[in-house]
């Protein structure tokens, strides 16, 4: 069998962007603890939005003989444009679909926020771009798509719907759920709270707490029934954080256990390192409750607790001091997708913890307020 061809549509390429952390590994490999493990797949194309003064992409496509085109659509029909051409109208429909997957990495870029302090990536962009050539082409390939699917709810449902629509196979989020949890938590949880870091002076609440918030759901996303969706949420910040815990409106003592494990880590508590501290409640609509913990200034890493029969089990999210190999396990998983045709991971996941980080930082803009969520009962499986 020919190998398979992939191309890459990045927002901005650097070093230590997520392009950089997730497509580079395609062309050079994959670093694990044992050594480098080579592509089973070819990356062909590259569409880049906007070039970084500190750009590496060109450089590593120079490198690895990687075509870089002009627009999302020519780099999945690999039809560059000559000098002096321009695609017709007729050439926007009839281009045909030429590569076997897509890595949509839309993360990081200058791009504007909004009054809710979320960064308007063009994700949603990006995506309808590639679905426009998958629906000319008369069929669909499997799509990565970086992090949450859209900073609105809105946006989010079109992209999965639109995927259910083409049948197009969609793998989604970080590399969180794929790094190694020491030890594993078991099931029944009777309440669960994740724990996390982020720089409250460059906006990272929303950044981070995609992180925090996934941290959680790929846990409990495995409690008996499966999953059944979020009904209510509620962002709190500030002292109100540290007057919440003492009040029992989140879990003071799973905090203890997940930070404990977890490093590296200031020395102090954390109420005396944390200026700027966020919690995310989540009730869900089987009644579980649970929190995000979102510490700046004390933590490094991302945690977990849950009360389990009555007692109270822990883990860390262990990325092995770095982050090469998670993202090396996260590409080395979206490979699989590519070479099988099936998602390794549920879409439907991504779909809640973007509409629930939606719905937080609603209530957050106005005011902490907490938020009904009828239209995230958003039930699955996990694989």
């Amino acid at each position: 069998m020919p190998r398979k061809k992939i191309a890459a549509i990045v927002t901005t390429y650097f070093s230590g962007s997520h392009a950089d952390l997730i497509v580079s590994k395609f062309a050079t490999g994959f670093p694990l603890k044992d050594g480098i493990v080579q592509p089973k797949v070819d990356l062909v194309s590259f569409y880049i939005d906007q070039i970084h003064p500190s750009d590496v992409g060109m450089d590593l496509a120079r490198k690895n003989n990687i075509t870089i085109y002009p627009s999302i659509r020519a780099a999945l029909t690999l039809t560059p444009q000559s000098a002096g051409h321009w695609p017709t109208a007729d050439d926007w429909q009839t281009g045909a679909l030429a590569v076997d997957g897509v890595l949509l990495i839309a993360e990081h870029g200058d791009y504007s926020g909004n009054e809710r302090q979320r960064q308007m990536y063009p994700r949603r962009y990006f995506f309808e771009q590639v679905c426009g050539v998958f629906a000319t082409s008369g069929r669909s390939i499997p799509v990565f798509h970086d992090k949450h699917l859209a900073h609105s709810w809105a946006d989010a449902l079109w992209i999965y719907e639109r995927a259910r629509d083409l049948e197009v196979p969609v793998m989604a989020g970080s590399s969180l759920p794929l790094v190694c949890r020491k030890p594993e938590i078991g099931a029944p949880i009777e309440e669960a709270l994740s724990i996390g870091y982020f720089n409250s002076y460059v906006n990272g609440l929303d950044s981070y707490g995609f992180h925090g918030l996934e941290a959680l759901q790929c846990v409990v996303e495995r409690r008996i029934g499966g999953e059944t969706g979020v009904a209510a949420v509620q962002c709190l910040e500030g002292e109100d954080v540290w007057r919440a815990g003492k009040e029992g409106i989140w879990p003071c003592a799973l905090a203890d256990a997940a930070e404990a494990c977890v490093g590296p880590k200031e020395t102090g508590c954390r109420e005396e390192n944390c200026k700027n501290p966020a919690v995310f409640l989540l009730e869900y609509a089987d009644g579980l409750h649970a929190a995000t913990l979102m510490v700046d200034g004390h933590l490094g890493g991302f945690g977990y607790a849950a009360r389990v029969d009555g007692r109270v089990e822990s883990a860390e999210f262990n990325s092995g001091g770095g982050l090469v190999r998670p993202f090396s396990a996260l590409g080395l998983s979206i490979q699989e997708m590519f070479l099988s045709g099936r998602p390794q991971s549920p879409v439907e996941r991504t779909l809640l913890v973007s509409g629930v980080l939606d719905a937080l930082m609603e209530s957050r803009h106005r005011g902490h307020v907490r938020i009904e969520t009828p239209h995230l009962m958003v039930a699955y499986k996990p694989f």
